[in-house]
């Protein structure tokens, strides 16, 4: 209230009397027809989706960065195994070049080669074992890439269903068509339950 009797109003406090107005009146509000219930209601679902959405997107991102992580772990062992074939080959070479040597060599020098064809030999077998365990390690690798890929998948699909189910939400409370509402309600439903999919690994 100012000296002279003029009240002004700012823009704000024509809203708060406006809000104030309807609380006054709630059969005006809703016309009796519950149509604020079902904003209210539509509100609180939308904001429990999207907390459940941005969950299960979180856990989308970190299973695709799991995948992306597993995959060139198998690409490391993979090439490490191809390594220790090639270290094989070059070992087995020698061991013919070595076993040529001896059937060609003296008597006095077949023993000597004899010796280098056995510990060839030895370092083959030791050689071959480590190879077989990499390329074990790759698979189980490429496995666990695949599973977290899936998982990944599984999470994205359920994010979509949740933002569909968002989408239908903001239909309804524009339409006010029951109907969207239910719609949003079963396709957050299907979003909810393809998710527990996922955490389960199904």
């Amino acid at each position: 209230m100012s000296g002279s009797g003029f009240h002004v109003h700012g823009p704000h406090d024509h809203e708060l009397e406006h809000a104030g107005s309807h609380d006054a009146h709630p059969a005006d509000a809703g016309d009796g027809t519950g149509r604020k219930s079902m904003t209210s209601q539509i509100a609180v679902c939308t904001a429990i989706i999207a907390t459940v959405g941005a969950i299960f997107a979180y856990m989308g991102g970190h299973t695709q960065a799991n995948a992306g992580l597993y995959k060139n772990n198998a690409g490391i062992k993979k090439t490490e195994a191809s390594n220790q074939w090639n270290f094989y080959q070059a070992k087995s070479t020698k061991q013919s070049l070595a076993e040529l040597a001896r059937d060609m060599s003296s008597e006095d020098r077949k023993v000597s080669w004899q010796d280098k064809i056995a510990r060839y030999d030895k370092e083959k077998a030791e050689i071959l074992l480590v190879a077989q365990q990499l390329e074990k390690e790759a698979v189980d690798w490429d496995r666990k890439s695949e599973e977290q890929m899936h998982q990944h998948h599984r999470w994205a699909q359920a994010t979509t269903a949740l933002q569909v189910s968002i989408a239908l939400a903001a239909m309804a409370l524009l339409t006010r068509r029951k109907w969207l509402e239910w719609g949003m309600l079963g396709v957050a439903g299907v979003g909810i339950i393809v998710g527990a999919l996922a955490a389960f690994h199904i």
